[in-house]
């Protein structure tokens, strides 16, 4: 465990005594992975604080909001996850689709942000980030980089993103909200299939004293983090599904690829659901379907690359969705013709009011799973389970954009009708690959070009991942990194340690 997101003790006694310094001026009490796993179990005294803050501020009281039961007013905490059940009415399938919503975390109003904070705080605990004279670089084609500069704001440090400069206007305007320094939000040439360019830049970063790249692709911390926190949400949300009916078969956990990060929930509901893990990309760059390439616009998924965190050994489906489909949805839902063709076909006002939890990924995932449902002819005892990773709120000008573009700014209900008909009920079981052990050993193989070519990671290190021993053994870290937190949270509380 060599790698600096995987320390175990103190790297540097002066940059961590400089970081407890800082978390002592700013009254900074940090989590522990447990308690962002089951947030329930902190002290009462606790969460009641954290409900006095603003979930949009940067508030070090909202680091105890960066899991999932944080209820619909992003105040208040829920025992069971917020989430969608959604119908056939909908969906057009038999199994039953059931949605986690990722809007209600705090500040960026995505899970992202668990992985931001994941990614650093055992930087902060090992001594390896110094938030007085260090900045952090959060590379990111999505919400990764804006939970990193949240996260870095609370923590009294410098946060910069870089990000594709394709990508939403609602992205950039929020960053620049955040930021210290409008140069802090750097763009890199393309959209979500650029990957290549924001590691470019970064490594340019990188020569720049003071400065530590929190690279999500490769930050293991992040694929840890959903691994157990996501994945136990998840897990509450089927048992919660299953105590209200007759139960369901979880057969299934579908997420689009990104960092991978999320994915990582896959490894813990197989063991404790018997689930299959189902990685989603873009139809228009099928880099895991068919070592192809190109550009696309589901924002939040990057690709042309493996994500060094992604255990492909343990994947056992890949399904392509086309951003024509994702484009066109988001308009549906999203526009007062499309809201009311969904309840003229038999859609609950209740499901119709709460779509606009849904962006772009988010319904890319849902679409995945009614594709995975046709191929694998699941029926009415089945269940597969998603996220969604955040809200239409990011997305408004891409809307607006799609109806100038596809629809001549005229969504009527027979556009309305025609977008359900044609990419929810009958979308069709195409461009769905389940795994073989040659399949895996293809998708894995596409890693080493930029793992091992480009970015320096000995070869040792690449193939170890191949061996499912090897990601269950990543787990023991969790455990070390919560008694360093604990240990760190006692020094700027100034209590003695033992």
């Amino acid at each position: 465990m060599q790698r600096p997101g995987l320390a175990t003790e103190v790297i540097d006694q002066m940059t961590y005594e400089h970081a407890v310094q800082r978390f002592r001026e700013q009254r900074i009490v940090m989590p522990t992975f447990a308690q962002l796993a089951d947030p329930l179990a902190v002290d009462g005294a606790r969460r009641a604080d954290a409900a006095q803050a603003d979930p949009d501020a940067p508030d070090p009281r909202n680091l105890f909001r960066v899991h999932w039961h944080n209820a619909a007013d992003r105040r208040s905490t829920t025992t069971v996850p917020d989430h969608l059940v959604l119908p056939s009415s909908l969906t057009g399938i038999e199994a039953t689709i059931v949605v986690a919503l990722a809007d209600r975390f705090p500040m960026i109003a995505s899970h992202k942000v668990l992985a931001a904070y994941a990614c650093l705080a055992p930087r902060i605990v090992t001594g390896q980030f110094d938030p007085t004279t260090q900045r952090a670089v959060w590379p990111s084609t999505g919400n990764y980089c804006r939970g990193g500069v949240a996260i870095s704001r609370i923590m009294g440090c410098r946060g910069v993103a870089v990000l594709p400069e394709g990508m939403s206007a609602e992205r950039f305007a929020w960053l620049e909200r955040w930021v210290a320094d409008p140069a802090d939000v750097i763009r890199t040439p393309g959209t979500e299939s650029n990957v290549k360019e924001i590691y470019d830049r970064c490594a340019e970063l990188d020569r720049e004293p003071d400065t530590v790249i929190f690279n999500q692709f490769s930050e293991f911390p992040n694929h840890l983090v959903h691994q157990l926190a996501t994945g136990r949400a998840l897990e509450r949300v089927m048992e919660a599904v299953n105590a209200d009916r007759r139960p369901l078969r979880p057969f299934a956990f579908v997420s689009a690829s990104g960092s991978a990060g999320t994915l990582g929930a896959g490894d813990y509901l197989r063991e404790h659901l018997g689930t299959r893990t189902v990685a989603v990309e873009a139809l228009e760059c099928p880099t895991m379907l068919e070592n192809g390439f190109g550009s696309h616009n589901i924002q939040g998924i990057g690709d042309k690359h493996i994500p060094l965190i992604h255990n492909v050994m343990g994947t056992d489906y890949v399904v392509a969705v086309s951003d024509r489909v994702t484009d066109r949805l988001n308009v549906l839902f999203n526009t007062d013709a499309g809201r009311a063709e969904l309840a003229r076909r038999g859609v609950p006002g209740a499901l119709i009011g709460a779509l606009p939890s849904l962006g772009l990924s988010s319904i890319c995932n849902i679409v995945a799973a009614i594709k995975l449902a046709r191929h694998a002819g699941l029926g009415p005892e089945d269940a597969i389970l998603t996220v969604a990773t955040d809200g239409a709120a990011m997305y408004a000008s891409e809307r607006d954009r799609t109806l100038r573009e596809a629809f001549g700014s005229d969504f009527d209900r027979v556009a309305a009708g025609e977008v359900l008909g044609e990419m929810l009920l009958g979308a069709s079981p195409d461009h769905v690959l389940e795994l073989t052990d040659a399949d895996r050993r293809r998708i894995f193989n596409l890693g080493y070009y930029t793992w091992v070519e480009q970015q320096g990671i000995s070869i040792e290190e690449f193939e170890a991942r191949r061996s499912a021993d090897w990601w269950r053994d990543l787990r023991v870290l969790l455990p070390t990194w919560d008694a360093l937190i604990g240990e760190f949270n006692a020094r700027v509380a100034g209590v003695a340690v033992s």
